[in-house]
């Protein structure tokens, strides 16, 4: 398994392209999973980040993967003695 951080909205479009190929599907198998047109689904995977939160995680359960959210400055924060969400 493996992670892909995400720092860009255009990375979002690229890695569910690249999931969806990965797993042999379709655009129209991305629609059929996701109850729309296969043109909706296009323009959806090329513009993930105007889609809506809902929308986005359907689309990755549809591709077979799941969102996670790390604190990238986990290190920094531990040797700063700055909070973290887990400390509020």
């Amino acid at each position: 398994m493996s992670d892909y951080p995400i720092r860009t909205e255009q990375q979002v479009s690229l890695l569910l392209k690249s999931f969806r190929k990965a797993r042999g599907m379709t655009q129209a198998d991305l629609a059929r999973a996701l109850g729309v047109t296969q043109q909706t689904a296009s323009e959806l995977e090329r513009n993930a980040s105007s889609a809506s939160v809902s929308r986005l995680m359907r689309m990755l359960s549809a591709v077979g993967v799941e969102l996670v959210l790390r604190d990238k400055q986990t290190d920094a924060n531990a040797r700063t003695g700055k909070p973290t969400p887990a400390d509020w």
